[in-house]
């Protein structure tokens, strides 16, 4: 059986603006409606509000028990190179220089002369898993991550391979992972988004909202892009001199209408949406700015995280672990109010602005491993020492990895999906893993091969979600995040 169906059709009250108030006061109990009306005086008596708080809708219950109550994505935009940082391959440099024939874009065969790493790999930890010294930091906390090697996708290009690892597809218009987790477990706290995004400050991944987009499901399941400095939300804060009371009547009545144009198409799923996220707008006005005031927290917490770092004048395009940091500090801070799913991305831009290395990947490396290297570790440590590891899964990688041989004549590396790095930290993974094998050069997965949707399936699984069984009706068919190929949850991850 499927887990969901598609939510049923209705419709609302198209009658006086008092009988609509009073429906959507019930159809949205528990978000910042029914509160607003009772402190207006709407309801009969408290209690009544009361009851409409308790008739809230339950979280939808997880397929199984699971610990990881919360994701963090760190999405590293451009595809970071695996043979530098966690994939160590002597052969390839030994053999730096020589030449190579490897399939350098689809079906695309030809000669190249290898690249060597120049940066030195060590074993760390009691586990023994190799790091590089490009994330020094990072290094320390190997005994904490599952690190798998073997994973590839289907395309070369930049936003059909973002779009696959966020939707499981290479075409836009289906939903994220992230929608799927909220359509599959529902938010904690309805007064915060259960799905946020953060973006590098240097602009925001290719493609755009379509990585975080609901796809075909309800608007109220795509993410919502928090900012990590100024107004939180964009276009969120209320106009200048307008009162509350003037905001709420505008709300009101922006919802009456859209509940009379509602009546005549039920099945239009996002003027529903469009309902709720006005009150949620409207509570967010508050919430979201006491989620990213950072103002209570420890200095030395903020110096753990690097945010108080002065901006590094060692590249003009390095922005040194500031920003980063604070977008995760923040999303500690929003996993402890209840988000469900936090996704950051690092790097944004074009080339060398983020991790797509094809004009030279050392100079690449020293732009953007200091950016992170000290914020993620700061990350996993907090979350261990405040007990929230153990209940958050933290994934870190990119849409794809990189060539083994030289782009250009400045030793850059050019797009490679056909075998990369991740490695997961926290709820339910088996820390101190090394699992998968690319080949002797680094350029292609060779044993325990896994495409990303095994990546996608693994994910759900952590979170109490069984791929197979969570599902959404559109077009004629049960559709699923890991698609109508087989999929299979890569258990070697997990503890």
């Amino acid at each position: 059986m499927p887990r969901a169906e598609n939510p049923p059709r209705g419709s609302l009250c198209v009658g006086s603006r008092r009988e609509f108030l009073w429906q959507a006061g019930a159809g949205f109990a528990g978000l910042a409606l029914t509160g607003l009306l009772d402190g207006d005086g709407f309801f009969s008596s408290p209690a009544v509000a009361a009851t409409l708080r308790q008739g809230a809708p339950a979280l939808p219950l997880p397929h199984r028990p699971a610990p990881a109550k919360a994701c963090i994505f760190l999405f590293m935009y451009g595809g970071p190179s695996q043979m530098d940082l966690f994939d160590y391959k002597p052969e390839l440099n030994r053999r730096h220089g020589q030449t190579a024939s490897l399939e350098q874009r689809r079906r695309d065969v030809k000669p190249g002369r290898l690249l060597g790493s120049r940066r030195l790999f060590r074993q760390h930890g009691k586990s023994g898993l190799w790091c590089s010294d490009a994330l020094p930091l990072l290094s320390t906390q190997m005994d904490k991550l599952a690190v798998i090697k073997s994973l590839y996708a289907d395309s070369f290009a930049h936003g059909s391979a973002m779009i696959q690892m966020n939707s499981g597809r290479v075409l836009q218009g289906w939903p994220s992972m992230g929608s799927w987790l909220a359509h599959g477990l529902g938010t904690e706290n309805r007064n915060l988004p259960g799905y946020v995004v953060m973006l590098d400050p240097r602009g925001g991944p290719i493609s755009g909202p379509a990585n975080w987009s609901s796809g075909f499901m309800p608007a109220a399941y795509q993410g919502t892009v928090f900012r990590a400095t100024g107004n939180p939300i964009l276009n969120l804060e209320s106009a200048s001199g307008t009162p509350p009371s003037m905001q709420r009547d505008l709300v009101d009545t922006l919802n009456e209408l859209n509940a009379e144009h509602l009546a005549s198409r039920p099945g239009y799923t996002e003027l529903q949406a469009r309902i709720a996220n006005y009150e949620l707008a409207f509570q967010l006005q508050r919430t979201a700015p006491e989620a990213l005031d950072l103002a209570g927290e420890s200095p030395s917490t903020l110096e753990a995280y690097g945010i108080n770092e002065p901006k590094p004048d060692s590249h003009p395009l390095a922005l040194g672990p500031a920003p980063f940091g604070k977008q995760c500090l923040i999303a500690r801070r929003l996993v402890e109010r209840g988000v469900r799913f936090i996704q950051i991305y690092h790097g944004g831009g074009h080339q060398q602005q983020n991790w797509d290395a094809h004009f030279g990947v050392e100079e690449n490396l020293r732009i953007h491993c200091p950016e992170i290297d000290r914020p993620i570790t700061a990350l996993l440590q907090d979350l261990e020492q405040r007990g929230l590891l153990d209940s958050t899964v933290v994934v870190w990688g990119g849409e794809f990895g990189r060539q083994a041989v030289s782009q250009g004549d400045k030793d850059g590396r050019d797009h490679n999906p056909k075998g990369f790095t991740y490695w997961l930290a926290g709820g339910g993974v088996k820390g101190g893993t090394s699992y998968g094998e690319t080949d002797e050069l680094g350029h292609e997965a060779a044993v325990d091969k896994h495409h990303i949707r095994d990546l996608h399936a693994t994910l759900l699984h952590l979170m109490g979600l069984d791929h197979n069984k969570l599902t959404y009706f559109y077009g004629g068919l049960n559709q699923k995040l890991t698609g109508v190929q087989e999929a299979e949850v890569i258990r070697s991850l997990l503890a």
